[in-house]
């Protein structure tokens, strides 16, 4: 009985090792990613498969598959982290603070910490040089129907209206030229905070 019950442990162990390993680089795995194993047994797997360098654990129930490249171990962007947590948790995302101002080209300074408002669960992520925080956002933050809006929302509120220059305007100028529903960014322009909308409508409106 006892060779029959390793047996077919060892059988197991070849199976979810297997599949792992057949994941390509760069990607995003999470310990409950395989429910037709037990969570104990998935997550000893997970720590030799980490040991041996296959794998790199960043969080609680996260791993990566890291790209190899002559400078050593290269994780996936956060861009793509992000969007397996979000993914994973059926939760919408949304960049925020410094982070949503480098997304909109209103930055050109990579943030130490990338942040994000989510629907989901709070969380932060550790990375080599820097981390990724979920913070819980309301449900307004999410109620646009164009990304360029909700996104500007955070980066204004971030700039500031008095330190919002020549060089602010002329960026979502360019941003809003190129958004091709205009009858959307119209409606969202109008859900703004006041401020936000006396600077952005009247940019609309002259294009």
């Amino acid at each position: 009985m006892f060779c029959m019950e390793e047996k077919h442990s060892t059988g197991k162990n070849i199976t979810l090792k297997a599949q792992i390993e057949a994941l390509p680089e760069d990607s995003v795995l999470f310990r409950s990613d395989f429910p037709e194993y037990h969570s104990e047994f998935v997550g000893s797997i997970l720590a030799e498969l980490t040991s041996n360098g296959l794998l790199v654990k960043i969080a609680q129930g996260i791993y990566v598959k890291p790209r190899k490249s002559r400078f050593g171990q290269v994780l996936p962007s956060v861009g793509k982290i992000v969007q397996a947590i979000a993914a994973r948790d059926n939760a919408e995302i949304l960049p925020s603070g410094m982070t949503a101002l480098n997304a909109l080209g209103l930055s050109t300074q990579v943030p130490m910490n990338y942040t994000y408002l989510t629907t989901g669960s709070e969380r932060t992520v550790k990375l080599t040089n820097h981390q990724i925080v979920l913070k819980r956002g309301v449900p307004k933050n999410f109620c646009y129907e164009t990304r360029l809006i909700a996104l500007l929302v955070q980066a204004l509120k971030t700039i500031k209206q008095e330190n919002i220059g020549i060089t602010e305007l002329q960026v979502i100028r360019e941003l809003i030229s190129k958004e091709p529903n205009k009858e959307s960014l119209a409606k969202d322009i109008d859900m703004m905070p006041v401020w936000m909308k006396r600077i952005v409508k009247p940019i609309l409106n002259n294009n």
